[in-house]
Protein backbone atom coordinates (compact mmCIF):
# COMPACT_ATOMS: atom_id res chain seq x y z
CA UNK A 1 0.00 0.00 0.00
CA UNK A 2 1.61 3.65 -1.02
CA UNK A 3 0.16 6.46 0.87
CA UNK A 4 1.05 10.23 -0.78
CA UNK A 5 2.71 12.70 1.03
CA UNK A 6 2.72 15.89 0.84
CA UNK A 7 7.05 17.13 0.98
CA UNK A 8 8.02 21.51 0.12
CA UNK A 9 11.46 21.54 -0.96
CA UNK A 10 13.03 24.46 1.25
CA UNK A 11 15.58 27.11 -0.39
CA UNK A 12 18.47 25.13 1.28
CA UNK A 13 17.41 21.94 -0.06
CA UNK A 14 18.18 22.58 -3.50
CA UNK A 15 19.69 19.62 -5.21
CA UNK A 16 19.22 16.96 -2.87
CA UNK A 17 17.00 13.88 -3.33
CA UNK A 18 13.97 13.68 -1.45
CA UNK A 19 13.50 10.08 1.46
CA UNK A 20 13.07 7.40 -0.76
CA UNK A 21 13.32 3.66 -0.40
CA UNK A 22 16.80 2.11 -0.90
CA UNK A 23 15.21 -1.09 -2.35
CA UNK A 24 11.65 -2.68 -3.10
CA UNK A 25 11.63 -4.18 0.43
CA UNK A 26 12.90 -1.46 2.73
CA UNK A 27 10.53 -0.12 5.30
CA UNK A 28 12.46 3.26 5.96
CA UNK A 29 12.85 5.75 3.78
CA UNK A 30 17.08 7.48 3.33
CA UNK A 31 16.50 11.15 4.53
CA UNK A 32 19.57 13.13 4.15
CA UNK A 33 21.68 16.19 5.61
CA UNK A 34 21.17 19.33 4.21
CA UNK A 35 24.23 21.01 5.69
CA UNK A 36 27.93 20.45 7.02
CA UNK A 37 28.02 19.30 10.37
CA UNK A 38 30.64 17.65 12.91
CA UNK A 39 29.18 16.22 15.63
CA UNK A 40 31.58 16.17 18.26
CA UNK A 41 31.21 13.29 21.40
CA UNK A 42 28.21 12.97 23.35
CA UNK A 43 27.34 16.02 21.28
CA UNK A 44 23.41 16.16 20.11
CA UNK A 45 22.00 18.10 16.95
CA UNK A 46 19.16 19.05 15.04
CA UNK A 47 20.36 18.57 11.45
CA UNK A 48 18.45 20.04 8.47
CA UNK A 49 17.13 18.30 6.02
CA UNK A 50 15.92 21.11 3.45
CA UNK A 51 12.38 20.07 3.56
CA UNK A 52 9.06 20.12 4.77
CA UNK A 53 5.86 17.43 4.64
CA UNK A 54 2.43 17.07 5.20
CA UNK A 55 1.51 13.99 6.97
CA UNK A 56 -1.44 12.91 6.02
CA UNK A 57 -3.87 12.97 9.31
CA UNK A 58 -4.36 9.40 11.02
CA UNK A 59 -0.21 8.86 10.13
CA UNK A 60 3.06 9.71 11.94
CA UNK A 61 6.68 9.30 10.66
CA UNK A 62 8.98 8.10 12.74
CA UNK A 63 12.35 8.99 12.61
CA UNK A 64 15.10 5.62 13.16
CA UNK A 65 19.04 5.85 13.26
CA UNK A 66 20.65 4.11 10.01
CA UNK A 67 22.07 1.26 11.22
CA UNK A 68 25.27 1.18 9.66
CA UNK A 69 26.17 4.52 11.22
CA UNK A 70 25.22 3.51 14.49
CA UNK A 71 27.59 0.64 14.37
CA UNK A 72 30.53 1.95 12.53
CA UNK A 73 30.76 5.42 14.20
CA UNK A 74 28.09 5.70 16.83
CA UNK A 75 25.71 7.90 15.35
CA UNK A 76 22.19 7.36 16.80
CA UNK A 77 18.69 9.30 17.46
CA UNK A 78 18.89 9.99 20.70
CA UNK A 79 14.62 9.53 21.11
CA UNK A 80 14.65 7.01 18.92
CA UNK A 81 12.15 6.26 17.59
CA UNK A 82 11.38 9.74 17.09
CA UNK A 83 7.45 10.88 15.73
CA UNK A 84 6.72 13.42 13.62
CA UNK A 85 2.87 13.92 14.06
CA UNK A 86 0.41 14.78 10.86
CA UNK A 87 -0.03 18.71 12.63
CA UNK A 88 3.37 19.97 12.02
CA UNK A 89 4.60 21.69 9.04
CA UNK A 90 7.81 23.24 9.93
CA UNK A 91 11.18 21.47 8.43
CA UNK A 92 12.15 18.28 9.13
CA UNK A 93 14.97 18.09 11.42
CA UNK A 94 16.44 14.93 12.66
CA UNK A 95 18.10 14.75 15.90
CA UNK A 96 21.36 12.90 16.06
CA UNK A 97 23.74 12.27 18.86
CA UNK A 98 27.56 11.14 18.61
CA UNK A 99 27.64 8.40 21.08
CA UNK A 100 31.63 7.78 19.93
CA UNK A 101 35.00 9.26 21.56
CA UNK A 102 35.85 10.30 17.97
CA UNK A 103 34.32 13.77 16.46
CA UNK A 104 31.92 12.83 13.26
CA UNK A 105 31.70 14.71 10.00
CA UNK A 106 28.08 14.90 8.16
CA UNK A 107 28.56 16.41 4.89
CA UNK A 108 25.79 18.01 2.76
CA UNK A 109 24.08 15.08 0.86
CA UNK A 110 24.86 12.44 2.91
CA UNK A 111 22.28 9.81 4.77
CA UNK A 112 21.27 10.45 8.07
CA UNK A 113 18.32 8.47 9.16
CA UNK A 114 15.50 6.59 8.33
CA UNK A 115 11.99 7.75 7.97
CA UNK A 116 8.70 5.33 8.35
CA UNK A 117 5.47 6.21 7.86
CA UNK A 118 2.78 4.45 9.94
CA UNK A 119 -0.42 4.68 11.08
CA UNK A 120 -1.56 6.31 14.52
CA UNK A 121 -4.50 4.70 16.67
CA UNK A 122 -5.24 7.14 19.23
CA UNK A 123 -6.08 5.70 23.17
CA UNK A 124 -9.29 6.89 24.71
CA UNK A 125 -8.56 6.67 28.70
CA UNK A 126 -12.09 5.59 30.96
CA UNK A 127 -10.92 5.06 35.10
CA UNK A 128 -12.00 2.10 36.57
CA UNK A 129 -11.72 0.54 40.44
CA UNK A 130 -9.56 -2.39 39.17
CA UNK A 131 -7.34 -4.23 36.25
CA UNK A 132 -8.08 -7.70 35.46
CA UNK A 133 -5.04 -10.26 37.25
CA UNK A 134 -2.73 -11.55 34.77
CA UNK A 135 0.16 -14.07 35.64
CA UNK A 136 2.85 -11.11 35.55
CA UNK A 137 0.60 -8.45 37.75
CA UNK A 138 2.65 -5.81 39.21
CA UNK A 139 6.25 -6.97 38.83
CA UNK A 140 8.26 -4.57 36.93
CA UNK A 141 11.29 -4.49 35.32
CA UNK A 142 13.44 -7.44 34.67
CA UNK A 143 10.14 -10.01 36.02
CA UNK A 144 9.61 -11.98 33.45
CA UNK A 145 13.56 -13.45 32.89
CA UNK A 146 16.94 -12.81 31.37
Amino acid sequence: MKIKVEIKRLSHGTDLPFPSYASEGAAGMDVVSAEDVILQPMQRYPVKTGFAISIPKGYEIQVRARSGLALKHGIACPNAPGTIDSDYRGEIKILLINLSNEAFEIKRGDRIAQLILAPVTQAVFYEVTDLDNTERGQNGFGSTGI
